[in-house]
């Protein structure tokens, strides 16, 4: 089945180490799934990568089958070694890529994604190919303790000035989300407010709710 166009996708979900709270990864993957989540992102920052790659695969088995892309956060090797479909770096990740052979090391991977959390480093990612963007953390978060909280203002400057899909993300909530979208965003990005609850898919469910209507 082909996977969901970035251009396409409204709601970025995540499986990760810091808050599954020893649940099935391939479930908690078929929950999001299940509430509408249009791919989803593998994030083990504290594990070693032997363990990434098994939960990287748990997470791309369960969404065999479906449009979902499955994306892995920093560790290339675990994104071919899953057969995810593509990559997500941080600024400090991206950076240490040879920039002469960058694109040619990714080459296998359908998708990539960068973190910014500027102006210019959104259109320094466009510049460079990313097929979609992160833009936070929009508001303070504990999945980003050491990063200032970069604001809405941000959001409604990238809507204005970057062509290439992005994602708000960061400390977004069903509380705040109004605020995001009407500072220009049509994507988001969303972890703890959806792994936190205890009904996955229904949370999965309101955040799509406020994204397609």
């Amino acid at each position: 089945m082909p996977k969901h166009a970035i251009a396409d996708c409204r709601l970025y979900g995540f499986i990760d180490t810091a808050y599954l709270a020893g649940r099935d990864p391939g479930e908690v993957t078929r929950q999001l799934i299940a509430g509408g989540v249009d791919l989803i992102q593998v994030r083990a920052k504290n594990e070693k990568s032997s363990r990434r790659l098994l939960l990287a695969l748990a997470v791309t088995r369960a969404a065999e089958g479906t449009p979902v892309p499955v994306i892995i956060n920093d560790d290339i090797a675990v994104a071919y070694g899953s057969q995810a479909d593509g990559i997500h770096l941080g600024q400090e990740d991206w950076a240490g890529l040879p920039p002469a052979t960058r694109h040619q090391k990714l080459n296998g991977l359908d998708f990539l994604g960068l973190s910014t959390h500027s102006l210019p480093q959104a259109l320094d990612a466009e510049r460079e190919g990313a097929n979609y963007i992160g833009v936070g953390p929009v508001f303070a978060t504990g999945t980003k303790p050491g990063c200032a909280p970069v604001g809405l203002a941000l959001v409604h400057q990238v809507a204005a000035r970057v062509p290439t899909p992005f994602f708000a993300i960061g400390g977004i909530t069903l509380e705040n989300i109004d605020e995001v979208l009407a500072a220009g965003a049509k994507r988001i990005a969303v972890v703890s407010a959806i792994l936190n609850t205890p009904d996955v898919t229904a949370a999965a469910k309101a955040f799509k709710k406020k994204l397609t209507t």
